[in-house]
């Protein structure tokens, strides 16, 4: 006996977060044919828009692109839109490529057909244009509201923190009468993106003494700024931090992880950081990777090496960023002929197709060693013009090497590349001092001088662990 159209639409309802049985219901819809048409006419005249409508918040999930169709179906066959199309149109937005340019003639649809009033709608804008960087459009929008909720207010917050407007920010966080743990991440995110690290941390331990337990996200946003806050203040954050996680959460999640072995690598404490990662129950590919990194990074090459053999031999599976870290040990290591092989194996073996870091890690391997005409062949061989790190890194080794020749023939190259760049005016000028071609050095200084070529003032920092 063939399932009616109210019959469909229940079993819709009751699998919405089931994939499977949502293509299933949707091809047996396709099957009874337009929705919209005269076998269809018994049902109310809001049965094709809730049919829809349901649809759509069942995609949005699976295949937001899929989503946008059956939105532009919907429009074609001229079934009425309501309030509750909306949102789910919005969101799916959020998940393409389209955001913003498509979000904007959407509003005109909310404004055209009057529903612009709905708290929902409202709220699935203003995530929308904040999220694509139109920051004060989803101001606007967050503006009109009445009453806004909690989910608003979020959305609002994050497109202030996303994109830098930390005091609008912070005077909307200040407002909030309700805050959940979204409303403390965001914030902690947005004070580490614009790079006041201090500020994450402060905020952090405020979210504490205020009784929100963070999530993962916040804990990898705060060890992370601890990172780059460096400095015995820096590290003795990060432990703190990671004192609360243990204390608080009992283990220690992949990801939680990965960040406190960067940590703890970027901060020269391979204990603590190799303590961490054999003390994980779950790990992923990037904690791997954070463990090859950091060993490579603190002059422990060989058991870089090792680490990586582990970890293929526990059955997992290296990635690009694997084979930076690996190709980067062996550079520093002069390991040339393991390098070269590692190197030939990702595609051969791994299937993971050499992109430009991995070229210039070879190059700074075979230029470190000294084989800096190996290393120009090398780069002949590229299959796509090398960039300025890669022929940085042949730079590089020239000024290691004392080779004045090469290096003005590669800072050449990369003058034609980036002009402006000073590095390359600053090592070349070196190679040329340290070879006592003082008229060549004093030259290249000139030229920076001209062409308004100003090199970044140093500074130290002391790390402690």
């Amino acid at each position: 006996m063939p399932l009616s159209p109210e019959s469909l639409l229940q079993l819709l309802q009751k699998h919405i977060k089931n994939p499977t049985k949502i293509k299933q219901i949707h091809s047996i819809l396709t099957t009874l044919g337009d929705l919209t048409s005269t076998h269809n006419r018994s049902l109310n005249k809001w049965t094709p828009t809730l049919f829809y409508n349901t649809l759509l918040r069942s995609y949005v999930n699976i295949n937001p692109m899929h989503t946008l169709h059956l939105f532009k179906h919907m429009h074609a066959q001229n079934v009425p839109i309501n309030s509750h199309t909306f949102p789910s149109v919005t969101k799916a937005l959020n998940e393409t490529l389209f955001g913003y340019p498509f979000g904007s003639i959407v509003y005109g649809q909310c404004v055209k057909r009057g529903v612009l009033a709905d708290p929902f709608v409202q709220t699935g804008f203003v995530g929308l244009f904040a999220k694509n960087g139109c920051v004060w459009d989803a101001c606007k929008v967050f503006d009109e509201m009445f009453d806004p909720c909690l989910v608003a207010c979020n959305a609002m917050l994050d497109g202030f923190c996303r994109n830098g407007e930390m005091s609008e920010g912070c005077k909307l966080f200040e407002q909030m009468e309700v805050r959940d743990v979204y409303t403390w991440t965001s914030v902690v995110n947005g004070f580490g993106k614009v790079g006041c690290y201090e500020d994450v941390v402060w905020f952090f331990r405020r979210m504490v003494v205020e009784k929100c337990r963070p999530n993962e996200a916040t804990f990898v946003s705060v060890i992370s700024a601890c990172g780059n806050c460096g400095g015995v203040g820096g590290l003795l954050n990060g432990k703190e931090i990671h004192g609360y996680v243990v204390k608080n959460e009992g283990w220690i999640s992949a990801f939680v992880g990965t960040a406190l072995i960067s940590f703890y690598g970027n901060m020269g404490g391979l204990v603590y950081a190799m303590n961490v990662f054999r003390g994980m129950v779950h790990k992923e590919v990037c904690t791997w990777n954070a463990m090859i990194g950091a060993l490579a990074s603190n002059g422990k090459q060989k058991e870089a090496l090792d680490m990586f053999d582990e970890m293929k031999s526990e059955g997992w599976r290296p990635n690009e960023v694997t084979f930076v870290a690996v190709l980067s040990a062996c550079a520093r290591a002069k390991f040339i002929s393991t390098g070269l092989e590692i190197f030939d194996s990702m595609l051969t073996k791994f299937g993971v197709t050499p992109l430009m870091e991995h070229y210039g890690c070879v190059v700074d391997l075979l230029g470190r060693a000294g084989f800096l005409e190996e290393a120009k062949a090398f780069i002949k061989r590229m299959p796509f013009e090398p960039d300025v790190s890669v022929l940085g890194a042949l730079l590089g080794a020239c000024k290691l090497h004392r080779d004045i020749e090469l290096g003005n023939e590669v800072a050449n190259r990369i003058r034609e590349l980036q002009p402006q760049l000073c590095g390359q005016y600053v090592l070349l000028s070196s190679i040329n001092a340290e070879a006592e071609k003082w008229d060549n050095a004093r030259s290249l200084r000139n030229v920076m001088v001209d062409a308004g070529i100003q090199k970044p003032p140093a500074y130290s920092m002391v790390k402690a662990m």
